[in-house]
């Protein structure tokens, strides 16, 4: 994918949404992401990971946790496209349990080192600024701390993934860290809270996986609408078997429930109130409607479903990884448990 597409979604204002005004963003509600990420996401999911990152969970956050100092740098450039951010927590030895990352920072004067492997970070190879989370204290979640390291950095590397199955626009990568010094300022929120900080901000970004999830089984339902009008078999169009009609039905419900699970997220998140669970019902449901949407759209296309020349089948490619990251959906499912019945299923 060409980069100059991250320069084209800031002059658009779409790497501004919910940045107040005064920071160079566009302002806007919660909704009004769901509703671009929506979009985006049927138009090209590797677009939608390039926003629902650098702004759903870098320039969110430090909205949200940084000084002013850390807002005044950083967030104008983000929110123009000028700059890109990725958002450095899944390590090669952690994934679903980040608590436990090896990441280290050691303080040294007034700055810190920070030494480590970070992989599979959304637009690692292209982003100026990354979030790192690295250990400053003990074991455990409570010996994370968040530090704005730029990406030019002496001794910070990143090596794009290949040979992915979807996403291929996408910039993944591979960070390594080997001594990257950082001053203090650099630090983002309270020493030890880089765990909460990380939590609270895939909280919210699975309501935007969800949204861009929408996007995908709207795109599926609308390709496999058409084709199957078009598609004639045995003296008729094949949207008039019932069988047809049942998958493209099945797709139908699927976006119109996920949709409203993720809209309910967004309303909470307006009015201030706990969406937590929500976010994890809207992603668990809307992640593998996606993927189902996806299926049902290449069976409706049969082999033709199977081959570059329709969307459907970038669609089931890039659908596949929406049920891995920002928690998987056995993850997602531990959370929702552990909010109905108070027992968490992690210790």
């Amino acid at each position: 994918m060409d980069t100059a597409i991250v320069g084209k979604l800031g002059e658009m204002g779409f790497l501004g949404i919910e940045i107040p005004e005064e920071y160079g963003g566009s302002g806007g509600t919660a909704t009004d992401y769901c509703l671009l990420l929506e979009e985006l996401g049927r138009g090209d999911s590797s677009v939608r990971g390039i926003v629902s990152v650098s702004l759903g969970l870098v320039s969110k956050t430090i909205k949200t946790y940084g000084t002013e100092a850390q807002k005044r740098e950083w967030l104008p450039r983000l929110c123009a496209g000028q700059a890109l951010g990725c958002f450095g927590l899944t390590e090669p030895g952690t994934g679903s349990d980040a608590g436990s990352l090896t990441t280290k920072a050691v303080a040294d004067g007034d700055d810190w080192l920070l030494s480590g492997t970070k992989i599979f970070i959304t637009n690692g190879t292209w982003a100026e600024v990354a979030i790192i989370f690295a250990r400053t204290g003990g074991p455990g979640p409570k010996g994370v701390t968040a530090f704005l390291v730029p990406t030019d950095a002496p001794g910070f590397a990143r090596t794009e993934i290949k040979g992915k199955l979807g996403l291929r626009g996408q910039a993944t990568a591979e960070l390594v860290l080997d001594g990257v010094r950082v001053p203090d300022a650099n630090r983002l929120g309270e020493l030890g809270q880089g765990f909460k900080i990380a939590m609270a901000a895939l909280d919210k970004g699975r309501m935007g996986v969800a949204a861009g999830c929408v996007g995908v089984a709207k795109g599926c339902l609308e390709a496999a609408v058409k084709y199957a009008g078009e598609r004639e078999q045995f003296g008729k169009p094949i949207a008039s078997y019932q069988l047809v009609q049942e998958l493209i039905a099945d797709i139908a419900v699927d976006v119109e429930a996920a949709r409203l699970l993720t809209w309910r997220v967004a309303d909470l998140v307006e009015k201030g109130k706990p969406f937590g669970t929500e976010a994890s019902v809207a992603k668990l449901f809307a992640s593998e409607a996606a993927v189902k949407a996806a299926n049902n759209a290449i069976q409706v296309f049969g082999g033709y479903g199977y081959i570059d020349e329709y969307p459907v089948s970038k669609y089931l490619r890039d659908s596949r990884v929406l049920t891995l990251y920002e928690g998987t959906s056995q993850i997602q499912k531990l959370l929702i448990g552990r909010a109905l019945t108070g027992v968490n299923a992690f210790l």
